[in-house]
């Protein structure tokens, strides 16, 4: 019978991470996998809530407590299937998700005694199953004979086409990029996420009967009209990649870069692929300021510094409490060397040609916005230029709806986000167009990566639904 009392003598405890000396000079995951035992003791610290706030945190709502069990008895394979229930990319979401804001903020033992290190455990189900050569077990699945095109293969493209291929869907994934995983292998560095850990993930897709076209632009190289005749529906993932410049003089001068152009450069350098017309962007003995809070701007910090950068300065118009990144990236990039900046508002670029420092004045909170954010407020006479050799802008993303959407009958909102019937309709996230279905940040705004495959798993079986209602009127216009 399991102690009661196992929280109270097993502390919560992490992954070991290597040190910063060590892990500035490589892009490599910074955190090691839990020991077998390790990983047992930590799930069985799991009280097995009756109602487990940890499970409706989840934007997938896993079940958490479940597979904790499971781990804590050392049935991994068992968990890792339970796993793959809810989310098609566990061992992803348990290296990159924010648990303190998610499940593990959520959990019972939070308050006081160290939450269940829900994210850790997930990813060494995962990992160790997938390593032992556990696969999804389709062999039982009948065809439908429905064909469904999945434009964009990051988190939510990934997420619908899993489910599609488990209800016996044949899904073809097309993508501009010649990889899988859209922001996950050229947004997010390899520190944080290994792009073997999406090559494996691609593997087992492709295992499940998922095919994938890739250096594709839909529009450009392929119409997006003959999706639609040759498929039976389509759904369309492609994010938000268009980043928000700053509204000052002199961000246009050169050594100005964005944020995701930038990271986009030091992931084609990691993964031996052909730069753009501007090359490398390389940080290496130059001043560099980073403007930002979230997640992203992290991701900067963190690739200049290890790309051999002179300083690093991370300048953020609030203070250290309300900034939108994870306190766990804070904390890894202080231990790294980069230097925060707190209440302070960029209002211009210095240079003449090239940038040479950046103004910045001191803010105050004032009332909240329509967000419930405290407004950022300008304290006059407080500049100061801030020597800089390199700015870095990390403001976020906004979308880029495509010039095919009009003619598509695919509508756009006011902000330019894919207008959908919602999570809750008839068929959800089905568009304008009864074809076509979207889902993930084109159609929610820049997000975390598991609403994005929340969003793809929904939008999946709404297509399903969508065809299933359908079944006695084919739509397929192009000989299969």
């Amino acid at each position: 019978m399991k102690d009661p009392f196992h929280y109270l003598k097993v502390p919560r405890t992490d992954p070991p991470v290597v040190t910063p000396g060590r892990r500035v000079r490589e892009f490599a995951e910074i955190h090691a996998p839990f020991r077998a035992d390790d990983a047992m003791l930590q799930a069985d610290r799991c009280l097995a809530c009756g109602n487990p706030y940890c499970e409706w945190k989840c934007p997938v709502h896993n079940y958490i407590p479940d597979w904790l069990k499971l781990a804590a008895q050392g049935r991994i394979r068992e968990a890792a299937e339970l796993a793959h229930r809810t989310n098609s990319l566990p061992e992803i979401c348990g290296r990159i998700c924010p648990q303190d804001r998610l499940c593990e903020g959520a959990c019972t033992l939070n308050d006081g005694f160290g939450a269940v290190t829900i994210g850790a455990v997930e990813r060494y189900i995962t990992d160790t199953a997938l390593d032992a050569g556990w696969r999804p077990d389709l062999s039982g699945i009948e065809a439908t004979g429905w064909r469904v095109a999945v434009v964009g293969a990051g988190p939510a493209g990934l997420g619908c086409a899993d489910i599609l291929v488990r209800n016996g869907v044949s899904a073809t994934v097309y993508d501009r990029h010649p990889e899988i995983g859209g922001l996950l292998t050229f947004g997010i560095p390899e520190f944080k996420l290994e792009a073997a850990v999406i090559r494996r993930r691609r593997t087992i897709l492709e295992g499940m009967g998922v095919k994938f076209v890739l250096n594709t632009r839909i529009g450009t190289d392929l119409p997006f009209a003959q999706l639609l005749e040759q498929y039976d529906a389509v759904f369309l993932g492609m994010g938000t990649c268009r980043g928000i410049q700053g509204d000052f003089p002199g961000a246009q001068l050169a050594g100005v870069e964005l944020a995701l152009p930038y990271l986009l450069s030091s992931a084609r350098r990691i993964l031996d692929l052909p730069q753009d017309a501007r090359g490398y962007l390389d940080m290496a003995g130059q001043q560099v300021v980073v403007l930002g809070g979230g997640d992203t701007a992290m991701d900067c910090n963190r690739t200049a510094i290890r790309q051999g950068a002179k300083s690093v300065t991370c300048v953020y118009r609030r203070d250290e409490d309300n900034m939108p990144g994870s306190r766990r990236e804070l904390q890894h990039a202080r231990e790294e060397g980069v230097d925060f900046l707190w209440n302070r508002q960029p209002v211009a670029i210095a240079g003449a040609h090239r940038v040479t420092g950046i103004k910045l004045m001191e803010t105050q909170l004032g009332e909240p916005d329509a967000q419930g954010r405290r407004r950022p407020q300008i304290i006059p006479g407080s500049g100061q230029v801030l020597p800089a050799d390199r700015v870095i802008m990390a403001f976020g993303f906004l979308p880029d709806p495509a010039d095919w959407f009009g003619a598509a009958g695919i509508d756009t909102r006011a902000n330019g986000l894919v207008a959908t019937r919602g999570e809750d309709g008839e068929f959800p996230f089905q568009t304008g167009n009864p074809k076509v279905f979207a889902g993930g940040d084109m159609v929610r705004g820049s997000s975390l990566v598991v609403h994005a495959v929340h969003e793809g798993r929904t939008a999946a079986q709404g297509m399903l639904d969508y065809l299933a209602a359908r079944q006695a009127t084919p739509l397929r216009t192009a000989v299969r």
